[in-house]
């Protein structure tokens, strides 16, 4: 059984999908970009957009039962290979201490010329308890 959450952005209903979708412990969230009530905020400045896009994935999560503790996996899609150092320190300011793996790609372009970044995250939510598999930060 999975449970869909949304975020009453322009595209779920319009294109079918959801914000993130909840199944046992695992949280999928949707990529998220710097559209805020259709509008795509920080035009022309990656940082921000980043920050944007991931709280609007983290809200996600949050309402799905987690936290930036439970993030495991994030996606990084930008536009402008330049902007890959204000974009990783966007991700590093949130994520740091949580380490989750990450994938940054460049990609030709996002669905509003506007738009620099999109972030998709991936969530564990667990049984309720917490593991230490014995990794060391560097």
């Amino acid at each position: 059984m999975s449970t869909r959450i949304f975020s009453g952005g322009p595209w779920e209903d319009r294109y079918g999908y959801a914000r993130a979708v909840v199944a046992g412990s695992r949280v999928w969230v949707s990529g998220c970009t710097a559209t805020v009530d259709g509008e795509v905020r920080h035009v022309g400045d990656a940082y921000q957009q980043t920050l944007t896009a991931i709280g609007i994935a983290l809200d996600a999560v949050g309402k799905a039962g987690g936290s930036v503790q439970d993030v495991v996996r994030t996606r990084i899609y930008l536009v402008k290979a330049d902007d890959f150092d204000v974009v990783g320190r966007a991700h590093g300011e949130v994520f740091g201490a949580v380490r989750p793996a990450c994938t940054s790609v460049q990609v030709a372009g996002l669905v509003d010329p506007r738009m620099l970044v999109e972030v998709e995250v991936e969530a564990y939510l667990g049984d309720g308890t917490r593991e230490d598999p014995g990794g060391e930060a560097p």
